[in-house]
């Protein structure tokens, strides 16, 4: 049997999601530098190309919807010329929130991947799991635990800061 294993395309697979995930949290670090709580995030197309990256900027914003999950939904839909993003995945470096998740569904987005867990406002899995809610008519792929350590450690350090 040619080609490559199955081993090979996961590693491959969890390469890409490292790469993106790094992305993000270089998006959650300018947010924390600016003030803002440290959320990064990438939507990437089904080709692999990158779509938007954006960070938190709620504070500069003046916007409490101003998440780096929505801001990115916006860009992408923009430069695609539709809301509905069908084959893109999106990084986030902590779980989405609800809004973040209703949006979410709302544009259809095939694949969520996320950092860090979310106990207190995670709509991906911690405090609700929208994606599976069956009343709901868009179902995303999820992934958590992506560079969990990094992501949790950089929301970690940015609120013992302000204590």
């Amino acid at each position: 049997m040619g080609g490559i294993s199955r081993m090979q395309m996961a590693q491959g697979a969890l390469r890409e999601h490292d790469h993106f995930m790094q992305m993000a949290l270089l998006e959650a670090r300018r947010a924390g530098e600016g003030g803002e709580v440290p959320v990064g995030a990438v939507l990437v197309s089904e080709g692999g190309s990158v779509l938007a990256k954006d960070h938190n900027r709620t504070v500069s914003l003046c916007d409490p919807t101003a998440h780096a999950e929505l801001l990115v939904l916006r860009e992408g839909a923009r430069k695609t010329g539709n809301y509905r993003l069908t084959n893109e995945t999106l990084y986030t470096t902590v779980e989405p929130c609800l809004m973040c998740m209703g949006a979410l569904i709302h544009a259809r987005v095939k694949r969520v991947v996320f950092g860090a867990a979310d106990p207190r406002w995670g709509a991906a899995g911690s405090l609700y799991d929208f994606s599976s809610d069956r009343r709901l008519n868009h179902h995303p792929e999820l992934l958590g635990g992506v560079c969990e350590g990094q992501c949790r450690a950089a929301i970690q350090a940015f609120f013992r800061e302000r204590r």
